[in-house]
C-alpha cells in the first residue's frame, strides 16, 4: 500500500513539474533532470517523437520522486514504531 501511495505522490510531483514549465515559461531543470536525461537518451532511439519524449520524462520523474516518497514513508513508519515502544 505504501508503494502505491509513494508512486501516486511521485506522479503528482512529476505532473506539477511538467505543468509549471508550460505555465511559468521557466524550466526547473535541476528538479526535472532524471526524466529529461532519460528522454534524451531514448528520444533518439524511438525516432524523435516529442510526445514520447515528454511521456518518458514524466514517467521517469514519477518513478524517481515516487522512490524518494517511498523511502520517506518507510522512514516515518519506522520512526513511529520506534517511538511507540
Amino acid at each position: 500500500m505504501r508503494f502505491i501511495i509513494a508512486m501516486a505522490i511521485g506522479a503528482l510531483i512529476s505532473s506539477v513539474l511538467l505543468s509549471l514549465e508550460s505555465l511559468a515559461d521557466y524550466a526547473l531543470l535541476s528538479l526535472e533532470w532524471p526524466g529529461i536525461s532519460a528522454a534524451y537518451l531514448f528520444w533518439g532511439a524511438i525516432g524523435g517523437s516529442a510526445f514520447a519524449g515528454i511521456a518518458i520524462a514524466w514517467l521517469v520523474n514519477a518513478m524517481v520522486y515516487g522512490a524518494a516518497a517511498f523511502v520517506a514513508l518507510l522512514s516515518l513508519t519506522l520512526v513511529r514504531r520506534a517511538l511507540s515502544k
